[in-house]
């Protein structure tokens, strides 16, 4: 069997036989993304998981997709699925391109809600990816991994936290996509209020301004700094000036007119931070190890109510791992 170095890693040209009948069931978690400040450069995974089933089979490229929980009825099996596409990206730098007959049987139960902004598409790339790596043969290195969640997700904030756990920080780099992580402390806890509106990451791009202010882009600059710096160091007090932004959440507020009050009410109440998750429309509040998470929860609820937006609050813990294998054929 011949193996060439490609970009990183091994690429092997070997024998897509040896993926037939293997079953594999994986856990793969939700990120935040931006947190406040960081904007498409700061993610952190949280521990709320869907859990995935594939089974490759020979038959004729079928794409079976079954799905339970969040996304229940709008998710199809067909070929441009992030999570297939992560799958076949992954075996196929392995053990080359995949033959027609090859299919896919894929059950999910789903508990990352879509259009959020808990990186439901990430986790479904990175999940394929990670399968994929293991039914190829497991050759991958984890910035070949990231490599391929970032060219199927566009950018890599929620897909490095997803693949790696933790707090990462991650960019473009030229041609290259570089990531950094911190696990997080033991008590750090994620408040979220989880709206029934759903926004769409384009359209929320959309609304922001080509340019901002210089005074903006410095108080940003400064706050990514001092936040990293104090991750890094356990100064998880400093999550407070870091979840501030001043480039992106005034732009979205305007589609999003709930969320100053519904991030100010969380502070209000003893949040480290509060924040926009992603673009949306997830709002998402820190909580320290030794404090209580009970009002900043019904804060959030109150706030909520208060403006007319209908939703849900759950508490989540960080989580300093990526995706888990929980069974494997």
């Amino acid at each position: 069997m011949a193996r060439t170095p490609v970009a990183g890693h091994w690429q092997t040209h070997g024998d897509w036989s040896s993926v037939l009948g293997r079953r594999l069931v994986v856990d793969v978690p939700a990120s935040t993304a931006n947190l406040g400040a960081g904007y498409d450069c700061l993610g952190l995974a949280l521990e709320l998981c869907n859990r995935v089933e594939v089974e490759a089979v020979a038959a004729d490229g079928l794409v079976e997709l079954t799905t339970t929980g969040e996304g229940a009825g709008e998710l199809r099996g067909e070929r441009s699925d992030r999570f297939v596409m992560g799958l076949e990206a992954a075996i196929e730098a392995q053990l080359g391109p995949r033959p027609p007959e090859i299919g896919w049987r894929i059950s999910a139960h789903n508990r990352i809600p879509l259009s959020r902004g808990l990186g439901s598409s990430s986790a479904a790339a990175v999940g394929g990816v990670w399968v994929g790596n293991a039914l190829g043969g497991g050759a991958l290195s984890m910035p070949a991994m990231l490599r391929l969640a970032t060219d199927i997700e566009g950018h890599p904030d929620n897909a490095s936290a997803a693949l790696m756990g933790g707090f990462v920080v991650s960019a473009h780099l030229g041609q290259r996509v570089e990531a950094v992580r911190f696990d997080a402390p033991d008590g750090l806890r994620a408040v979220l209020f989880i709206p029934d509106r759903r926004l769409s990451t384009a359209d929320m791009r959309r609304v922001l301004p080509a340019e901002v202010p210089l005074r903006d882009a410095v108080s940003n600059m400064s706050r990514i700094a001092i936040g990293v710096a104090g991750i890094a160091s356990g100064r998880w007090d400093l999550l407070a000036d870091l979840t501030v932004d001043r480039i992106h959440e005034p732009y979205r507020s305007v589609a999003y007119p709930q969320l100053p009050r519904l991030t100010g009410a969380a502070r209000a109440a003893g949040a480290l931070g509060a924040f926009l998750s992603g673009a949306g429309s997830t709002v998402l509040a820190f909580v320290a190890p030794d404090a209580d998470a009970a009002p900043v929860e019904e804060a959030l609820r109150d706030a909520a109510e208060g403006a007319g937006l209908s939703g849900r609050t759950e508490i989540v813990a960080p989580r300093n791992r990526g995706p888990e294998l929980i069974q494997g054929a």
